[in-house]
């Protein structure tokens, strides 16, 4: 095993080698920092970035161990000759942030993890794996860090009881490799799915108690702006979420003239939050005066997905498009009482998926099945209410067919990227895989993409 500091002493050398190729030939001009920045080349500045992440990363992680071992020092039992005590603090958390300055909260995760992934004794002495061995390996060498250790190791902690341990295990291993390849806010979604697999029981309970925490606080400031705080449960938050986003779409996609049209007469130029707002006040207009829709809401549906045996056991849990958090079977058949919902079951007698050369659009049923297996946008993975469905080979140029083998979810910024730098896309009806130009990737190596790239194990116990 490596030693510590001789790791971050790597990681340094590496640092220190790249910003010296970053910089022009002939040498930076100036020394101070901002100046040999501004004289990088780009690509040198990429090396430089991920240089001064892989230094982050390893020193975050040798925090993690030393905060941990600052608690273990800290114990209560120690009384007033334990470390915090007696260097002036109440507990290792102030401690640890009184010497990072970072809040609590950031101090208590350096301390948790730390904790999960150090290796344990036995009674007798015997050095034991760490809690989460998968997170320890991965943390140790670089490959996480200390946000996606804590996301996962706290999910297994919650669940530790009632978990099978053999599936926990595998779990643990398929979110490390995941939170090595995705960033941090996808990995939080391949972990909220892992919960509820690992504790079917607890998805309600879950549920109930964030329903129990749903507030909407209105306040008037002195310069006469009226702020609202809102936090929703999945249930109550999903055709809130689903209306506003309709209303947003709709805006932006009229800002995005076809070929040939010279767009609106007038230029909106408002943001994103300030269109949100307008959205909000919209739909409160219409539910106090008006007995029409609002035309683009008329074609807005909230989505619920769940598999057949959930549906038709009431157990397991479902999906909301567009929100990450899982929801129980019993809420999805609520939801599917008391308002228009559309169940992710596809391909029925009736709704054909393939349609060939026979029509140029996606169909609702195709756009449908396309979301379940992309989530979102295929390549970065942008909500759903902000992607369309597009063909892989043109309708036009390649005589592509509008089936889903050639169609995919993308949101408008990968969709001009990948058309503009030349990146190949292959599709079957359960995966969709990215493959990058050689001017990106030599060996153009297939990328995953899809909600595929954070699928989880089955949810049966490990053989």
């Amino acid at each position: 095993m490596e030693q510590p500091l001789h790791t971050l002493e790597r990681d340094v050398e590496e640092l220190r080698a790249a910003w010296a190729g970053a910089l022009p030939a002939f040498g930076a001009i100036g020394g101070a920092t901002q100046v040999e920045l501004e004289q990088m080349s780009d690509a040198g500045l990429v090396r430089v970035t991920d240089a001064l992440a892989r230094v982050r990363r390893d020193a975050e992680a040798l925090l993690a161990r030393v905060a941990a071992e600052v608690s273990t020092r800290s114990s209560r039992e120690l009384g007033e000759s334990s470390l915090a005590r007696a260097q002036g603090f109440h507990n290792p958390v102030r401690l640890i942030a009184a010497s990072t300055g970072a809040s609590r909260s950031d101090a208590a995760k350096l301390i948790a993890v730390g904790t999960a992934t150090a290796r344990r004794q036995s009674f007798g002495g015997d050095r034991l794996p760490a809690r989460h061995p998968h997170v320890a390996a991965a943390l140790e060498t670089g490959r996480i860090g200390v946000d996606a250790a804590s996301a996962i190791t706290s999910m297994l902690d919650r669940v530790r009881v009632r978990a099978d341990p053999g599936l926990a295990d595998t779990t643990e291993a398929v979110l490390v490799d995941l939170a090595g390849r995705v960033p941090l806010d996808l990995l939080i979604r391949g972990v909220r799915e892992a919960e509820a697999r690992l504790d079917r029981d607890g998805v309600e309970p879950r549920e109930e108690q964030l329903r129990s925490e749903r507030s909407l606080t209105m306040r008037e400031d002195t310069a006469g702006m009226l702020h609202l705080h809102a936090r929703l449960d999945p249930e109550t938050a999903a055709p809130i979420k689903t209306a506003i986003e309709a209303l947003v779409s709709d805006v932006l996609r009229r800002r995005a003239p076809a070929v040939g049209d010279h767009g609106a007469v007038v230029d909106d130029p408002r943001s994103i939050p300030q269109i949100q707002a307008d959205a909000l006040a919209a739909i409160a207009r219409h539910s106090l005066g008006c007995e029409q829709t609002l035309a683009p809401l008329a074609k807005a549906t909230v989505v619920v997905r769940l598999d057949h045996d959930t549906l038709i056991q009431g157990l397991g849990h479902a999906r909301i498009d567009g929100i990450d958090q899982p929801i129980s079977a019993t809420t999805a058949r609520r939801m599917s009482a008391d308002a228009q919902l559309i169940p992710a079951v596809f391909g029925g007698e009736g709704v054909p998926l393939d349609l060939g050369r026979s029509a140029r659009l996606f169909s609702k049923a195709q756009r449908l099945a396309l979301a379940e297996r992309d989530g979102g946008c295929a390549s970065c993975g942008q909500n759903i209410a902000y992607v369309d469905a597009h063909h892989i080979r043109w309708w036009e140029r390649d005589a592509g067919p509008t089936d889903l083998s050639n169609g995919v979810m993308l949101c408008s910024f990968c969709h001009h990227r990948i058309h503009r730098e030349g990146w190949d896309i292959r599709a079957t009806r359960t995966e969709v895989w990215f493959i990058p130009p050689p001017h990106v990737d030599p060996a153009r190596t297939l990328r995953l993409g899809g909600r595929a790239r954070f699928a989880l194990p089955a949810s049966r116990s490990a053989a």
